[in-house]
């Protein structure tokens, strides 16, 4: 089996790296994310090819409601303007003559999860991923639920958590997202009237009061949304990613003492093992498992 490149695309970076079929990283690089998209993604991809003549296929993972089937984006809100209804798979086999498949960025994560990380061996996980918003990826009797007729399963980020909230950039009021990201916790941050980044915030919290109420009512919301699920999936693990899961060591424990009382049953709250790197794992994995 020769080499794959996986590419994971956020709202800020993009993230491309070359993997075996042993999971292992052989070249990795991060590139800020540029509008109009595609044509910059091409134009990246290609560059790294004419160097890396050995990689045969191509897997993507993306932000937004993505069609697996057509390898599509169906809609990414203003994240990423302009990239709704773009027929990624499409284009790329156009571009490049290699074979490409293409998913939401959280999907992907909990494919490198289940295959090389923290859940090795488990049946019913659910991702989520902490970044620009909030990804959801659920492993269901060890299979991807992914798809649907508009590409929206598993999008955890637009569940209502406070109806009649924070307005979402998907036009909705009150989404988890709004509550629950790396976005919301640099708004949760600015509203309390304080100055630092979130990994600043989380240090803080042990000794300033402002930061830890902070640090209390995120954690607070993410064990909402976290004992909805159990309540959807009874999964066996949650696993966190993105990153806002860097400094989990910092918060896990505010986590753990909000959620006990929302659970159903025992639940294992994991830290995805390979932090920012399951993105590029998992885009890689779309095309190594299946061939």
């Amino acid at each position: 089996m020769e080499n794959v490149l996986g590419v994971d695309i956020g709202g800020t970076k993009i993230h491309l790296g070359i993997i075996n079929a042993s999971g292992q990283i052989l070249y990795e690089e991060k590139i800020p994310t540029q509008i109009p998209l595609y044509p910059y993604l091409e134009e990246n991809i290609l560059r790294i090819l004419a160097d890396q003549p050995d990689v045969s296929a191509i897997g993507v993972g993306t932000h937004g409601f993505v069609d697996p089937k057509q390898g599509k984006v169906i809609y990414s809100a203003e994240t990423l303007p302009g990239w709704s209804n773009t027929p990624v798979k499409e284009w790329l086999e156009k571009a490049t003559g290699k074979r490409v498949e293409v998913e939401n960025d959280a999907n992907v994560v909990a494919l490198a999860e289940a295959k090389f990380g923290a859940a090795q061996g488990l049946s019913r996980v659910v991702v989520l991923t902490l970044g620009t918003g909030l990804g959801g990826g659920v492993l269901w009797d060890g299979k991807l639920l992914s798809g649907g007729p508009y590409g929206g399963a598993a999008e955890f980020g637009h569940m209502i958590l406070y109806p009649n909230g924070i307005k979402c950039a998907c036009g909705r009021l009150g989404c988890s997202e709004m509550y629950v990201s790396g976005t919301a916790l640099r708004n949760r941050i600015e509203t309390a009237g304080l100055t630092f980044t979130p990994p600043e915030l989380f240090e803080h919290a042990q000794s300033d009061p402002k930061a830890k109420k902070v640090v209390e009512e995120f954690t607070g919301d993410l064990a909402l949304v976290i004992s909805s699920l159990q309540a959807a999936f009874d999964m066996e693990m949650v696993i966190i990613g993105g990153g806002v899961s860097e400094a989990a060591d910092l918060w896990m424990e505010s986590l753990q003492q909000q959620l006990q009382p929302m659970l159903l049953n025992p639940l294992d709250i994991e830290v995805a093992r390979f932090e920012n790197d399951a993105g590029i794992l998992g885009a890689a994995l779309l095309v190594l498992e299946t061939e």
